[in-house]
């Protein structure tokens, strides 16, 4: 296979997953909180077996046994993360909704786990407990949080919740070290897989009331998906252009001239 056909297939590969990966921003650009995918390519370097010999004459008066080494690079996609860039606030004037404003998560009760979040646009269930949209409790002091039918639920910024103007404890909030460390799982959760390192969140504040939407930008999106789609159609224009010179080797290279 030819060097030039490689590059092109990777290329459309790295290209079909950067699409996939705008196509889902997209989609979740009126999801509350969602945190967009940003991937990450580097340079990988192609060696030549005469680059890894530490002297290539075979006495002092000898020639070199070999060309000069040259080194080939191809950009691969290495990494895709979420960006957790601060999403707009939003006022919404639900009691139970709280939005998050700097660097941290809400600690949520998922099926198999701790699960963390940013969307706090939160519901109580028939039995008053505060859970998300997607029905797992959310983390007050440690345990979950009931509120009375038609009770009133405040919190301040520092996550400190009241139920009917008593003292109900405070949201379990937490950051990481290393945020891009963390997982998602679903849309709007992330995992802690052990390596994000927990720590205590700082300059965190809760805005009751208010909802932080999407950090998507639409505009962005369509300019990189318009990009994506190009270099694919480029990429693929390479791989066809190459397999139509091998055919042409094939079938016209030694045949006998008249």
């Amino acid at each position: 296979m030819r060097d030039s056909t490689q590059s092109a297939i990777f290329g459309a590969l790295s290209n079909e997953l950067r699409m996939s990966s705008i196509a889902n921003n997209l989609a979740n650009v009126n999801t509350s909180a969602f945190k967009k995918d940003k991937l990450a390519f580097h340079d990988t370097f192609v060696r030549f077996a005469h680059d890894y010999l530490v002297d290539s004459k075979t006495s002092i008066r000898g020639k070199d046994m070999f060309p000069e080494g040259h080194i080939m690079a191809k950009a691969r996609l290495s990494a895709q993360q979420p960006d957790f860039q601060q999403g707009s606030l939003e006022r919404t004037g639900n009691q139970l909704d709280f939005a998050l404003s700097g660097q941290g998560f809400f600690s949520v009760q998922g099926d198999d786990g701790m699960l963390y979040t940013r969307a706090g646009n939160f519901v109580t269930d028939s039995n008053g407990m505060l859970r998300t949209l997607d029905g797992h409790p959310v983390l007050v002091s440690g345990g979950p949080l009931i509120v009375p039918p038609g009770g009133r639920i405040e919190a301040d910024g520092d996550g400190n919740v009241l139920v009917n103007g008593q003292p109900a404890g405070a949201f379990d909030l937490v950051d990481f070290e290393d945020p891009t460390a963390l997982e998602r799982t679903g849309s709007n959760y992330f995992v802690d897989p052990g390596g994000a390192g927990q720590i205590p969140p700082e300059e965190l504040a809760v805005a009751q009331g208010f909802i932080e939407k999407s950090n998507v930008e639409v505009v962005t999106e369509m300019v990189s998906m318009i990009e994506t789609q190009r270099a694919f159609t480029m990429y693929t224009k390479m791989i066809q252009t190459d397999s139509d010179l091998d055919t042409k080797l094939i079938t016209q290279v030694g045949r006998p001239t008249a």
